[in-house]
């Protein structure tokens, strides 16, 4: 072998080396806060800040949960939902509900199981959390009405027709599914913004070119972040823990923020001399 192929050899290893570490060690805990603004004609009154995360995937290895919970509520949201995936290993479980207990909101907190999530509504008894698995709840904020319905993932759940069917026209509407996995089946259905999460960023990424693997039914075309499919937003949220792999590679941990602003808020009163 040539001097110049050793050479060679030993930046591969080196580069390997490093890549490694930085997916094993660096961003697996580097988080990102995303802010997200939106704006509607369905909010009259008040502005609301929701709060995502998704796919905590706890292991008996503590990792982010606790900055998780201190991201969120120094946020200060009206309402915070979880998008699936609690845990790696049932033993993990009294760890992940104590994170979730510590999480605050003004409103409600909201939430629905995933794929790994066998234990289903359970998981989020003593958490605070309302499961919306199949539900519709209406919700209020200085006068304003609006409504957050979910659906348990199961591989053939066809009832989340049926639930979005509840929600009526005109009022602002969060949807929230563990993929994104039904958003080109909502035609005639009220969902606004559709939260969902299970793809990780693909986990493992490259750049310019985004998830290696997704494991959805769309590939790459809804693989993360913020998408306007007809009338509704969908957003793909990357998710705080990792699965399969304990690796992240250009798919940092991600929270997400959500304003979302009246197109018109009311002229302020004036007093009349």
């Amino acid at each position: 072998m040539s001097l110049t192929a050793v050479r060679a050899l030993i930046i591969a290893f080196v580069v390997v080396g490093l890549a490694g570490f930085y997916a094993s060690s660096i961003e697996p805990y580097w988080l990102e806060v995303r802010t997200i603004t939106l704006t509607t004609d369905k909010l009259t009154r008040s502005a609301l800040t929701v709060v995502q995360i998704s796919d905590l995937h706890c292991d008996q290895k503590q990792r982010l949960e606790a900055r998780v919970a201190r991201v969120v509520n120094g946020l200060d949201p009206d309402v915070v939902v979880f998008t699936g995936d609690a845990v790696n290993t049932i033993r993990a479980l009294p760890f992940f509900k104590a994170t979730l207990k510590k999480i605050k909101a003004k409103v409600g907190k909201f939430a629905v199981t995933g794929n790994v999530d066998d234990a289903g509504e359970r998981i989020f008894t003593d958490t605070g959390f309302e499961p919306l698995d199949d539900r519709v709840v209406k919700l209020e904020k200085d006068g304003d009405v609006f409504y957050i319905s979910g659906a348990g993932y199961r591989y053939h759940n066809t009832r989340w027709r049926e639930v979005l069917g509840q929600v009526p026209q005109g009022y602002y509407s969060i949807f929230l599914y563990h993929t994104p996995g039904l958003i080109e089946s909502l035609a005639g259905l009220n969902v606004d913004l559709y939260l969902s999460g299970h793809i990780h960023g693909g986990q493992l990424s490259l750049p310019f070119w985004g998830a290696i693997v997704t494991f959805s039914k769309y590939g790459k075309k809804y693989e993360s972040g913020l998408y306007r499919v007809g009338k509704t937003d969908l957003y793909v949220n990357r998710g705080i823990g990792m699965e399969l792999v304990p690796l992240r590679f250009c798919a940092r941990p991600e929270v997400t923020v959500f304003h979302i602003m009246p197109a018109h808020y009311p002229a302020p009163e004036r007093n009349t001399p």
